[in-house]
């Protein structure tokens, strides 16, 4: 499993993130997403610990914590939605016909 951690500043890194959240035991991956078109930081990542116990440590310590000049929001990351629009093809792939039936 891993971590979601929202509100965090553009500035931070994931050497910020990984000495943060090694407090609480290992830090297996930090995993920072960009914005495609600026590149810049969207403002959350993910952590992922050694252990379920170490990662409920963190939660417990971390959520709502101020860090960086924000409030953090950190809690058990969801699982990814499929987004039933690109699974698809893309909406709108279909054939349609070009007449009507009318009986």
């Amino acid at each position: 499993m891993s971590i979601y951690v929202g509100n965090l500043s553009y500035e931070v890194t994931e050497a910020h993130l990984t000495s943060a959240f090694a407090d609480f035991g290992a830090v297996k991956r930090v995993y920072l997403p960009t914005d495609r078109e600026t590149g810049r930081m969207r403002g959350f990542g993910f952590v992922e610990m050694s252990t379920d116990a170490e990662e409920d440590k963190a939660i417990e310590a971390l959520d709502g914590a101020e860090w960086m000049g924000r409030d953090m929001k950190v809690n058990k990351a969801k699982p990814r939605e499929e987004n039933n629009s690109r699974s698809r093809g893309g909406g709108g792939g279909g054939r349609r016909n070009s007449f009507s039936r009318s009986y």
